[in-house]
């Protein structure tokens, strides 16, 4: 079982991505920023200025750590029917048995130590252009459901045009800073064709750091390849334009399909994301420390088997952590035991100095009700908290990933504003520590027309476009709408007002032309 549904369901030429000017931009950057909801540019990628939250202490992590090389040793991690990935490995000094590769002790760290630790995901637009690593937080839309709850209230599967449509919010998003990769699954075009319209939707409807495809090496080359026509042969080879995700079939396998897409983005300097995919008690211990223990020792596997393929290719250490219930078997979201994990996980990332991915807006509930809000809640403040670099899963995701929701996705992109505002931390400057504005009111008065608030009073809060914090008088007036109803009107306005960026004709025509070319080659296939 894979994290992505469609992993299962079946200086370059950025002049072309229209560059905006400082001073078009800055009206509508500080009115987003204000309410955190309307369409515009992209707030810039988060810097938190708060401490992560840790859970374990020095002890702890070298107890994770010893554990992890025990099973890298001992019972070893499986590449299979991947002959090269596993010479490569007898190459390094690994002990390889079979399909079955036991790993030295030393070795993996070892081999990490050419991964850098933080670099630029670069988008089309420059502007547009994010940190991986250190005290930066991306945003990433949720990606793989094979369904979407439309606008209409319906669930049903997934087309090329709500592929389009998520990529549009996700463009016109202030706190989103990426326009994702699998947003959902486009079933109406067939398995072996479907990720050329997705990678092109990615570059022509949004100019913000996009996702590859990872169901096939080809299919990686693919992306590589469309990239290289926008960016630039040359740009790509030296700078990360793509990040992908390459899950583990835990517990303990890397599969032929999985190593390789990563042997195809590591050797052309493209990012992976190396993420065991977890349902602990299926597919790790049921316990806290058994799972990360796991996790580690498979992360380590594959994310130093990038260096293998080229010494600097940048990796992420990721997970995704779910719990499930004991009774039914079905995943179980925004509980304790997750949390937990992707806590310990971020503290042995940072031990490796590597980026770190987990987390995101998660939820098992089938609507956007109040389970879907407290189970994302639950989960997107750990993430935060945690200090995740790469946020996957940050908006849209419902029913357990299995639908992309638009109501879900304008609700999720009004809290991760908010979360951009809680990462700024305390503002200490001369003016937030409004003495004039204590010294102007004194005791028994109020602030609400003193000078130092009506200078603030635009900037002092984040507004929700969602939230109603009126009067029950005046919400009755207003029809009565729950925060889905806001948010379904909230997303037709925005798909109504949606404008393209600009992307250089004669890179668009090489961009279809390659499709075209490309699905002429192969006949349509469907699974």
């Amino acid at each position: 079982m894979s994290e992505g549904i469609e992993q299962v369901a079946g200086e370059g030429t950025q002049e072309g991505g229209g560059r905006r000017s400082r001073e078009g931009r800055g009206a509508a950057a500080r009115r987003a920023s204000r309410t955190g909801g309307g369409p515009g540019p992209s707030l810039p990628y988060i810097t938190r200025k708060i401490r992560e939250y840790e859970v374990l202490d020095e002890e702890g992590l070298q107890l994770i750590e010893a554990n992890a090389d025990l099973i890298l040793e001992e019972i070893g991690i499986e590449f299979r029917e991947d002959p090269e990935a596993l010479q490569l490995w007898r190459d390094a000094g690994a002990d390889v048995r079979g399909e079955r590769v036991h790993f030295p002790k030393g070795l993996c760290r070892e081999l990490l130590k050419t991964a850098p630790s933080q670099f630029t995901w670069h988008a089309r637009n420059p502007e547009r252009s994010v940190q991986i690593g250190g005290k930066a937080t991306v945003f990433v839309p949720v990606y793989g459901p094979p369904f979407v709850r439309d606008l209409e209230g319906v669930r049903r599967y997934a087309t090329i045009e709500d592929f389009r449509n998520f990529v549009k919010l996700a463009y016109m998003a202030p706190s989103m800073h990426s326009s994702g990769g699998t947003v959902c699954e486009p079933v109406d075009i067939p398995v072996n064709k479907r990720h050329l319209d997705m990678v092109y939707s990615h570059l022509k409807y949004s100019d913000k750091p996009f996702m590859g495809s990872v169901t096939a090496p080809e299919r990686a080359e693919d992306s590589i390849a469309m990239a290289k026509i926008v960016f630039g042969d040359e740009f790509v080879e030296n700078n990360t334009v793509m990040m992908n995700l390459i899950n583990a079939n835990s517990p303990m396998v890397f599969d032929e399909t999985m190593v390789g897409a990563l042997k195809v983005y590591a050797r052309h300097n493209q990012a992976c994301v190396v993420s065991p995919f977890i349902l602990s008690g299926a597919m790790s211990p049921v316990t806290v420390a058994g799972t990360l223990t796991q996790i580690l020792a498979e992360v380590l596997a594959g994310a130093s088997f990038t260096q293998l393929i080229r010494k600097g290719a940048p990796v992420l250490f990721g997970t995704f952590a779910a719990s499930i219930s004991m009774q039914s078997g079905a995943p179980t979201f925004g509980s304790p035991e997750p949390s937990l994990v992707s806590y310990g996980a971020a503290q042995l990332a940072r031990r490796l100095g590597l980026p770190f991915r987990t987390g995101g807006s998660l939820c098992g509930s089938k609507v956007p009700d109040a389970q879907a809000a407290h189970e994302s809640a639950n989960t997107l403040n750990m993430t935060l908290l945690a200090g995740t670099n790469f946020v996957l899963h940050a908006a849209g995701w419902l029913e357990g990933g299995l639908v992309s929701s638009y109501e879900k996705f304008m609700i999720d992109q009004d809290q991760l504003g908010m979360m951009q505002k809680f990462a700024e931390g305390i503002d200490l400057s001369e003016n937030a520590q409004a003495l004039d504005a204590i010294r102007e009111v004194g005791p028994g008065s109020h602030y609400l027309g003193c000078a130092h608030t009506q200078a603030n009073f635009q900037t002092a809060f984040y507004r929700s476009p969602l939230a109603d914090n009126n009067s029950f008088e005046q919400w009755e007036i207003e029809g009565q709408k729950r925060i889905e109803e806001r948010a379904n009107a909230l997303c037709r306005s925005w798909l109504d007002s949606y404008e393209a960026p600009h992307l250089d004709p004669a890179i668009d025509d090489a961009l279809l032309a390659f499709i075209k070319e490309r699905k002429d080659s192969m006949p349509d296939a469907f699974t």
